[in-house]
């Protein structure tokens, strides 16, 4: 399986500003700038992006796991932060509500550093992943 986006730039880093396309057409034509990316400007940026991946594969490597016991998920709510310093990022956090029958919270939270392991997302990054799970 292959997915694809685009970004197209005009203008220099401070002053251009740009638009990012997904194959899904999810987003299309969706503004960034420098602003969105390093100031409070409107549009998103690619660390936005990132963490709503990573936070979207985590929660399925998760549920998939989950899915492997005999539990019942009713939901689980994961919020995700990329930390960029210096233009480097430099960890990403993952913060895990679940509100699943049938689990004790030692099964839950070994699931949780399984799929923090295992995502494809996860994988994919060359940085900290940290986890806090609550099982409600």
């Amino acid at each position: 399986m292959k997915r694809h986006a685009t970004a197209v730039w005009k203008g220099s880093l401070k002053e251009g500003a740009g638009k990012l396309s997904t194959q899904s057409t999810t987003l299309s034509n969706t503004q960034y700038s420098f602003t969105s990316r390093f100031e409070e400007g409107v549009g998103t940026n690619p660390e936005e992006l990132v963490a709503a991946a990573h936070a979207g594969c985590f929660t399925m490597q998760l549920t998939a796991f989950i899915g492997e016991t005999t539990a019942v998920i009713e939901s689980i709510d994961t919020k995700c932060v990329i930390n960029l310093v210096e233009g480097i990022i430099i960890g990403s956090h993952l913060t895990v509500q679940a509100k699943i029958s049938g689990i004790t919270d030692e099964v839950f939270q070994e699931l949780i550093t399984k799929a923090e392991k295992n995502c494809p997302i996860s994988k994919l990054f060359n940085t900290e992943i940290t986890t806090t799970a609550t099982l409600l």
